[in-house]
């Protein structure tokens, strides 16, 4: 008979103040600021932060405050991921060009998979960021259940 394994959870709140992070692949980026345009009352009440180019763009078309961080390719993928990691990011808006392949692909997907490690909403897409924007949980908290990872170090520390 096998051991089962025993998954513990930590409960994480994300606040009605959202920390959401905008992204935007080269050929998405007007797409990604008219969508801004559009939800600009909503976004204004909450942390926004981007990677350069694209939070640039939207500060200065859209109005908004936007935290920079590096492009993309220089590393901007990778500052977002350590952020969600340090539980400042509740939500990633990244319009993503799936035509065009992309140099730093391999730090795109390593976003993708830290946002779907710590249960942070994310929309690839105008249609799924419609739906997250427009959802009862952009106005309120939300707790969502995240792996409880101190107990899993420890779990694998002893086991090695």
């Amino acid at each position: 008979m096998t051991e089962e394994k025993i998954v513990n959870f930590i409960t994480f709140t994300i606040r009605k103040r959202k920390n959401i992070a905008l992204i935007a692949h080269d050929n998405e980026k007007t797409k990604l600021i008219n969508w801004c345009t559009t939800n600009r009352e909503i976004l204004a009440k909450n942390n926004l932060c981007g990677t350069g180019t694209t939070a640039r763009m939207i500060t200065d078309k859209v109005g908004l405050q936007v935290k920079g961080y590096n492009s993309g390719p220089l590393g901007g993928d990778q500052q977002i991921g350590a952020k969600i990691v340090e539980g400042n990011i509740d939500l990633v808006i990244f319009f993503s060009d799936p035509l065009t392949a992309q140099p730093h692909d391999p730090d795109v997907k390593a976003l993708l998979r830290i946002a779907q490690v710590y249960d942070i909403p994310i929309a690839n897409n105008k249609a799924t960021a419609d739906f997250i924007i427009t959802s009862k949980f952009m106005n309120r908290d939300y707790l969502h259940d995240v792996i409880d990872f101190n107990n899993t170090v420890a779990e694998r520390a002893s086991q090695l």
